[in-house]
């Protein structure tokens, strides 16, 4: 009485024969986002993960550096994974390489 009765409807006999012609600018506009994304987002942060990388790789002893932290020290130790930061006279700390941010210029810390 009060629900009146619903019918479906068939889809139009153009649009069930899935016609690549008229997906195909749906496929191009996904293309072209992904193009876009691709030199907007992931193309940068590859580049500046490969810059830290060969940052760390160049850490010397004697290098003034910051750490993540935002501690400030000079590099007394190297190891394979970690590094000794001196950060005050007989003060040192271990820390791991990654943690390194920047390699500031010499005679900063002074």
């Amino acid at each position: 009485m009060f629900i009146s009765s619903a019918f479906a409807q068939t889809a139009p006999a153009a649009a069930a024969g899935g016609d690549i012609a008229s997906s195909l600018p749906q496929l191009a506009i996904f293309g072209i986002m992904f193009v876009v994304m691709y030199f907007v987002m992931i193309r940068p942060q590859m580049k500046k993960q490969k810059e830290h990388r060969s940052m760390i790789d160049a850490l010397a002893k004697g290098d003034e550096v910051v750490t993540a932290g935002g501690v400030l020290g000079t590099v007394s130790k190297i190891g394979d994974n970690y590094v000794g930061l001196e950060i005050a006279q007989g003060v040192e700390v271990q820390i791991q390489r990654s943690a390194v941010v920047q390699v500031l210029p010499k005679g900063s810390l002074k």
